[in-house]
């Protein structure tokens, strides 16, 4: 059965109603509703309640938008919506306590803590790509921490954004988390607003617009932008895993992942037996005949379609390159040695297309690395211990996976975000729920044995004393 896709536009909200609602979210904050646990708790079971009753709704909406079978739009977002909240809940009331910090002598008699407070309302611009994910992960940890929350869906996934508004106005505190739906005017007019807080996930170009609007009002921001991710492969690995697993994280969703490996280094000598390893994975994923596979996605939109194209021409392709613009399908495409100033390897694919990179030895692969911009994953397959541990304290990237791909992503004990180019800030259990809280610094003194050494007049031998203390 050939997998399409049904596009639709997205509903805007009115531009007079955006303001009216920024204002609202701002006063439910300020009445200190939502700093309580119990709030915080019947939200986060909310959320989970939400995606699981709502499943087929969301699968239905996804396979509009991105073509994606449910298995895939399962494991991709809903699961990970379900066990970010599920790991939210077990570790609230701890990380709600104040931390305890030790008191130098100087301040003695007395106790140094920091006390988690929320910030107040959030905004959370969220992403096509995975739709759901990207705006119900943010808005967890900004409900664990107490925040009002404004969620802004992409409109290139019209169908998942209109069903997002539709669930949040049901299920959720309206007067604490609302949605506002639309494109480029609606984002433009919520970011001459003042927020505690925004998120934004997506490219460079509108992230630097996010940046500087936020930077009117001095607003922290935190920024997943991806980039081009390398994966390397040692000769040393095994070969059967590797090529399952690159093929998994790389067409998973198309290709349309922040995270999916983005070009391949490999020495001379092993390229032959990773690329047959690689196409023997597609055919048995995908079929001999891709583009009616029900497991394989396709392209969100005509424009970016074209775009990806586009990247094709004058390459060695060495396997795929078939395309049907009007049904938005690439083939899951292999490139063999682009020239590195070709725009396939200046600008991040967010597609099905895969460069293998050919190298002297693999050796080569951390100046390459190095000499580009900070990726925000990295993928290292390997079986040497040393090679690994020089690519881990040799490069810089927002995120390693070792002998895998994005599983970092499974796990909520880890940060997710990128470094220089691939975003700023991070967010994920405990590391989100910091993210969009100020721990406030506290110290509490007794008021006895109070010593009048720091106090005036001043003398030599009190100025001796204090420098011993301090």
């Amino acid at each position: 059965m050939q997998t399409t896709t049904q596009s639709t536009e997205v509903s805007a909200t009115l531009i007079a109603d955006i303001a009216p609602k920024i204002h609202a979210l701002k006063k439910t904050f300020s009445n200190g509703n939502t700093k309580v646990f119990s709030w915080r708790v019947a939200q986060l079971e909310q959320i989970k309640k939400m995606v699981v009753e709502n499943q087929d709704d969301i699968f239905a909406a996804m396979q509009k938008d991105l073509g994606r079978c449910d298995m895939e739009s399962w494991t991709a977002e809903l699961g990970g919506v379900i066990t970010e909240v599920e790991h939210s809940i077990k570790n609230l009331k701890k990380w709600m306590k104040p931390r305890k910090v030790s008191t130098p002598i100087v301040a003695q008699p007395g106790k140094s803590y920091m006390l988690p407070e929320p910030l107040g309302t959030i905004l959370i611009i969220g992403a096509w790509n995975y739709p759901l994910l990207l705006v119900l992960s943010p808005l967890v940890a900004a409900v664990s921490a107490g925040n009002c929350a404004l969620i802004k869906p992409s409109e290139l996934s019209a169908n998942t954004s209109s069903l997002i508004a539709k669930m949040v106005s049901e299920y959720l505190d309206n007067d604490a988390i609302k949605v506002v739906e639309g494109a480029v005017e609606e984002t433009t007019e919520l970011l001459k607003h003042q927020f505690d807080h925004i998120i934004y996930t997506g490219g460079d170009v509108v992230g630097k617009i996010v940046m500087r609007a936020a930077a009117e009002f001095l607003t922290p921001v935190t920024l997943e932008l991806g980039g081009k991710s390398p994966c390397i492969v040692d000769s040393s690995t095994d070969l059967e895993v590797t090529a399952s697993r690159i093929v998994w994280s790389k067409w998973m969703n198309a290709g349309q992942t922040c995270v999916a490996p983005d070009y391949v280094l490999v020495e001379k000598s092993f390229a032959a037996p990773l690329i047959s390893a690689i196409k023997n994975k597609i055919t048995e994923f995908y079929g001999a005949d891709v583009a009616n596979s029900k497991d394989y996605g396709r392209i969100v939109s005509e424009r970016h379609c074209s775009r990806i194209i586009k990247y094709l021409a004058d390459q060695n392709v060495v396997f795929g390159g078939n395309h049907n613009l009007s049904n938005k399908y690439i083939e899951p495409t292999l490139v063999l040695d682009p020239s590195a100033d070709s725009p396939l390897m200046q600008e991040e694919i967010f597609g099905p297309i895969l460069p293998i990179i050919t190298l002297d030895n693999i050796g080569q692969a951390i100046p390459y690395v190095n000499d580009r911009e900070k990726p925000l994953a990295l993928y290292l397959f390997t079986k040497d211990s040393r090679f690994e541990q020089q690519v881990l304290t040799s490069t810089s990237a927002g995120m390693v996976c070792v002998n895998d791909g994005f599983m970092f992503a499974a796990n909520p004990n880890l940060p997710f975000g990128g470094v220089g180019n691939s975003g700023t800030g991070a967010y994920h259990g405990k590391i989100g729920f910091d993210n969009f809280s100020h721990l406030k610094t506290v110290m509490k003194r007794s008021f006895w044995f109070d010593v009048p050494l720091r106090y005036p007049p001043f003398t030599d031998k009190k100025f001796k004393l204090l420098k011993k203390l301090i």
